[in-house]
């Protein structure tokens, strides 16, 4: 990929963002294509001033909670609330182990998703848009032409909750594993939701009935190997939009989370999947629970996949269900942080902000 000229001979960034934008290949386009220099739209300032942001701590892990003895008599439930409790107040992010989801299941979704990115580039191309309203596209960094500079990914994006969703939309080399595991996904999702309620001292139905569960965002990621990684990140530092986050990840590695002000590494555990609070689950608990930065490191090694099931509506929801903090949850000492919103509000908010600049978006809806 040569660098985009300006008519007056300088760097025309722009135009480059065009050029590229315009082969529908994403990043893995320009590995097939043999590339061994990062294109200047991928390289990011900042990165090599921060080499000290790279240092992840080796004794710290976050939590590993499992759910086997979640239905078994006696206090195990009772123990296992406790751990996620704990783990939504401190950390925002753990592991789950014994979830019930076969590993056939997991392993054929990761599967689904490499052979998006790795069929043949004319056949993908179909589904390459920007048009963020659709149910189904793929594209390289969402937010392409408003980022400072773009990260070393491709993502399969696709709606899958609320609303009917015609399979024929999914691509049909990932589409019967696709409905597979989101079958899979949607009753993990209410088990975690009733093991949060009950955290927060609720109903155990509480947050299923004002409707955390009811949209499903899957979002497909490609990481491909990266000729320079020093000089890019796979993913930028930011916070997850939604309610919860519930994600699949190979075993490359690369994920980190930032914690007790340094960033740890997110050591891939066979079977397991991580569970991440999103900002609307910060805003509906007045910050009781937390959302945390976390990035995924460029690697010369790959590539890595990962597919994230977010539960959180999307722009074009018609949804009118205000949120705010939980009312039993607000007390004269504890009054509520944020005013109430729209959820799409801050999806929207998200498509028009750096992934970077302005790592909560939920200061934006502070009182």
């Amino acid at each position: 990929m040569m660098e985009a000229v300006h008519e007056d001979g300088g760097y025309d960034r722009n135009k480059e963002l065009k050029l590229f934008d315009e082969t529908k290949a994403g990043v893995k386009g320009l590995v097939d294509a043999g590339l061994t220099k990062l294109p200047k739209i991928f390289v990011h300032d900042n990165h090599k001033v921060n080499v000290s942001s790279f240092s992840s701590a080796t004794n710290v892990t976050i939590p590993v909670i499992d759910l086997g003895s979640l239905h078994e008599e006696g206090n195990s439930r009772h123990e296992i609330i406790q751990k996620v409790k704990d783990a939504g107040e401190n950390w925002g992010f753990f592991h789950v182990v014994n979830h019930d989801i076969p590993q056939c299941v997991l392993d054929e979704m990761l599967d689904g998703v490499r052979r998006f990115h790795e069929q043949d580039a004319e056949v993908k191309r179909e589904f390459y848009s920007r048009d963020i309203t659709k149910r189904v596209f793929y594209n390289t960094h969402f937010n392409f032409y408003k980022a400072s500079e773009v990260n070393w990914r491709d993502t399969l994006s696709c709606l899958l909750a609320p609303g009917p969703l015609d399979p024929h939309q999914l691509p049909c080399i990932c589409r019967d594993v696709t409905i597979k595991y989101l079958d899979h996904v949607k009753k993990l999702a209410l088990t975690l939701l009733e093991l949060f309620s009950e955290a927060l001292g609720l109903e155990r139905s509480y947050l299923k009935d004002i409707d955390c569960a009811k949209g499903i965002f899957m979002l497909g990621h490609y990481y491909p190997p990266c000729p320079e990684p020093e000089l890019t990140w796979g993913l930028s530092s930011h916070t997850d939009v939604g309610f919860v986050t519930i994600l699949l990840q190979d075993l490359v590695g690369g994920l980190q989370v930032f914690y007790e002000n340094q960033w740890i590494d997110v050591t891939p555990i066979p079977g397991a999947f991580i569970i991440n609070l999103g900002n609307m689950m910060q805003l509906i608990t007045n910050d009781k629970f937390i959302s945390v930065k976390h990035r995924v490191l460029a690697q010369k090694v790959g590539p890595r996949v990962s597919v994230s099931c977010s539960l959180r509506q999307h722009v074009q929801d018609e949804c009118l269900r205000m949120y705010g903090p939980i009312k039993e949850l607000v007390t004269k000492e504890n009054p509520p942080i944020y005013k109430e919103m729209k959820m799409s509000d801050l999806v929207k908010l998200a498509y028009t902000k750096e992934l970077d600049d302005d790592v909560s978006l939920l200061k934006h809806f502070r009182i």
